[in-house]
């Protein structure tokens, strides 16, 4: 008898993590429309602290969640599924947040105008 694969924590995964991410974007906002009105009292290198590492934590937590079962509807043991989901979300994870780094510090310098996406 095969065991029943977690369905439930498919969605769950995805739920937290869109959940998570709702409270990351608000966040997020909200730190960098006070930076705009006051750009000296903030500076954008220190927005990335706790308030945003939370529901940064909240998304990779669900999205590890949500990829593990979603290896495990394949069949796949749960111990593999995990290592597998961890190691793919720890990776996205560090080059997401370094690529925020990245963003928030070209904003930081040159205001909206650098992050100009119609330049190409």
């Amino acid at each position: 008898m095969y065991p029943q694969p977690p369905y439930v924590l498919f969605v769950a995964g995805f739920l937290a993590a869109v959940a998570a991410g709702s409270a990351f974007g608000a966040t997020l906002q909200q730190f960098t429309q006070k930076w705009a009105r006051d750009r000296g009292s903030v500076l954008l290198k220190d927005v990335r602290g706790f308030s945003l590492q939370l529901p940064y934590f909240g998304i990779c937590s669900g999205v590890c969640v949500f990829l593990a079962s979603g290896i495990q509807l394949f069949g796949f043991p749960a111990g593999p599924a995990y290592a597998l989901g961890a190691s793919m979300t720890g990776l996205m994870a560090l080059l997401v947040w370094r690529q925020l780094g990245v963003i928030l510090k070209q904003l930081e310098k040159g205001g909206s105008k650098a992050l100009d996406l119609d330049a190409f």
